[in-house]
């Protein structure tokens, strides 16, 4: 799928809602995506919490539009930072649309849920179903995961994980995404 180039770049968070704003890795991630927001990025997330209320509350305070795609199943808090929301039948509509809205995707500290979000995006660069565009992983616990991912699997797509990039700072995530703005 090729992104029309006149639409504002948006970049999709997929990530843990289980860290809570006290944490360090929340407080983080906000600062990182306000650099991100003023850097000329919009955002798209797909829920208000954890990491994914830390994307949306810092692009918000950076000055970017934030895109909610959202189960219809779990209800909105009043007290979120979306521009706009967009209400998704299932699971499976939420990331399709996530991921093929996006320009660059980052994904943050997460779980199962961030994992499965990861390899479908992974999988589409991969084989070409998507032109290319940022993949980013963010934090140090992704590269032991990519270690062992890549001593264990069973690729079809040659060179799939040159599609993927590991940052662990703010300047490494800005410089991924800089030529693609």
């Amino acid at each position: 799928m090729t992104l029309p180039a006149n639409i504002p770049p948006r970049i999709a968070a997929f990530g843990s809602s289980r860290i809570m704003p006290e944490s360090a890795v929340y407080q983080d991630v906000f600062k990182l995506s306000e650099t991100i927001a003023v850097a000329g990025w919009h955002g798209i997330t797909g829920g208000h919490q954890g990491m994914l209320a830390a994307f949306s509350e810092g692009m918000h305070t950076g000055g970017a539009h934030i895109r909610g795609i959202t189960l219809e199943r779990f209800p909105t808090p009043p007290e979120n930072t979306l521009s706009e929301e967009i209400r998704a039948r299932d699971f499976f509509e939420r990331m399709g649309t996530m991921i093929e809205q996006a320009r660059a995707w980052l994904v943050l500290p997460g779980g199962l849920g961030t994992l499965a979000e990861l390899a479908m995006t992974w999988d589409l660069l991969a084989i070409h179903v998507l032109e290319p565009r940022p993949l980013i992983l963010y934090g140090d616990m992704w590269q032991p995961i990519i270690n062992t991912l890549s001593e264990q699997l069973v690729l079809s797509a040659d060179r799939a994980f040159e599609t993927i990039q590991i940052c662990n700072s703010h300047q490494d995530v800005l410089d991924a995404l800089a030529p693609h703005k």
